[in-house]
């Protein structure tokens, strides 16, 4: 039976290639986009800034417009897909004071001005999704919100940037080159041309503000989030990780110091292999849950490219333009707790992975334990690859040198940084040549 509901218009800033996959399901697929809204849907218009550009799909000509604002004043949703902050934020804000509802999968613009947009939407009386914003295809973003609301989250840490995994993977598995990886994931569509958001951990940084906000109920943003990238991450520490049975991964993390406030931080970290999130390989995306009720939960699925993240904004664009239909209220970058503030990372409780060059002589390893202990850091394991005297001094055939590695218990960031601090100084120390966080399993 058809529908007598309303028609529902939909106006769709951007046609990359994720907006290029979303255009044609609207089009292509109109009515089975109608029946799960329960009322006509149709696309008005596609604004881009060529519209003459290639695209993954061919949209057709009299939907194309270079006139954003036009589109946004006249639809009932506006799908949002440029990114960047400007002019998305405007856009945004327009249609959310003129009554329409707004889809976006801009992390960027949410992990600046979020919680601004959101106090608009719920103004307005209007939805404001944004489950694309992270992990791609991946539901993660709703089941903090409804589904663990009225749990606890202590904990968040995912593998969020479906680029930077792949990098790490191929650079583990087929013992790649960071330059060679990098160059593949370009080919294969998984990293822009300038892959700097990527690399340099910015992109992974604006979706660590929005878990931490959702998951702690705090006003965060990306200038809150510790980051540092993979850039420096070499073949050797990839050969070390795995021969100690560590992977490498660009890690996300918001996690909650009760009386304190919260830490996040995005940064390569070792993972033992047997850490459900040691294994999500290739271009994948992977978040890891902890609740005081629920224990630990793990979402994975497609991280990246037009597939996988437009099957994200459609599910949103069905959520809004239902909201739209019946009044519903907004979905929010929700911060209830403004008492809960950003904590530096120093403040984080970490282990730590060191990779040192020191001194071919006898005494060595009992001065490095020494500069440990000193600092009150306890070491968990150390090993000198290849040359190791029956009484555990460094080999003194080496003409080289030698070298030592080292992970620690755990400790508070601030301790085991100023070990490394210490260790620069020692004479005996020719070089930190590495230094890397490490998770450990749960139950560990």
């Amino acid at each position: 039976m058809a529908s007598t509901a309303a028609p529902l218009t939909i106006g769709l800033l951007g046609a990359g290639s994720v907006g290029s996959q979303v255009a044609r399901t609207l089009v292509e697929e109109r009515e089975l986009i109608s029946s799960r809204v329960g009322a006509p849907v149709r696309l008005a218009g596609v604004a881009v800034r060529d519209v003459e550009a290639p695209r993954d799909w061919r949209i057709p000509g009299e939907l194309l417009t270079t006139d954003a604002e036009a589109l946004v004043d006249q639809v009932d949703v506006v799908v949002e897909l440029l990114g960047g902050l400007e002019p998305a934020a405007s856009l945004i804000e327009r249609a959310l004071r003129r009554g329409a509802g707004v889809v976006t999968g801009n992390k960027a613009l949410l992990a600046t001005r979020g919680a601004e947009l959101a106090a608009i939407a719920a103004e307005a009386d209007v939805p404001l999704h944004y489950e694309a914003a992270v992990g791609g295809a991946i539901p993660i973003l709703r089941p903090i919100q409804e589904s663990l609301s009225g749990d606890r989250i202590t904990k968040v840490m995912g593998i969020v940037n479906g680029t930077t995994n792949y990098i790490l993977d191929q650079m583990d598995t087929t013992g790649a080159a960071f330059d060679d990886a990098l160059h593949e994931a370009q080919r294969l569509g998984y990293a822009e041309a300038d892959p700097t958001a990527d690399v340099e951990g910015h992109d992974a940084a604006a979706k660590a503000a929005i878990l931490g906000t959702l998951g702690f109920h705090a006003p965060f943003t990306i200038d809150d989030v510790h980051c540092e990238g993979i850039t420096q991450v070499t073949s050797s520490d990839i050969e070390a990780a795995a021969a100690s049975g560590y992977v490498i991964k660009l890690l996300a993390i918001a996690e909650r110091f009760d009386g304190e406030g919260a830490v996040l931080r995005v940064h390569p970290t070792l993972l033992p292999r047997t850490h459900p999130l040691a294994s999500v390989r290739g271009a994948f995306n992977a978040v890891f849950v902890v609740a005081e009720n629920a224990g630990e939960l793990m979402f994975y699925g497609q991280g990246a490219g037009g597939l996988p993240t437009s099957s994200a904004v459609l599910g949103d664009l069905v959520s809004a333009a239902r909201s739209v239909r019946t009044a519903g209220a907004p979905a929010e970058l929700s911060a209830t707790d403004t008492t809960m503030t950003a904590l530096p990372i120093t403040k984080a409780t970490t282990r730590y992975y060191v990779d040192l060059e020191v001194a071919d002589r006898e005494g060595v390893i009992a001065e490095i334990a020494r500069v440990f202990a000193d600092h009150h850091v306890s070491i968990e394991a150390m090993r000198q690859p290849g040359s190791v005297s029956a009484d555990g001094e460094v080999d003194t055939d080496q003409d080289s040198g030698a070298i030592v590695q080292i992970v620690t218990h755990q400790a508070r960031e601030k301790a085991l940084a100023d070990t490394v601090e210490t260790l620069k100084e020692k004479e005996v120390v020719r070089a930190v040549s590495s230094v890397l966080r490490v998770e450990i399993d749960q139950q560990s």
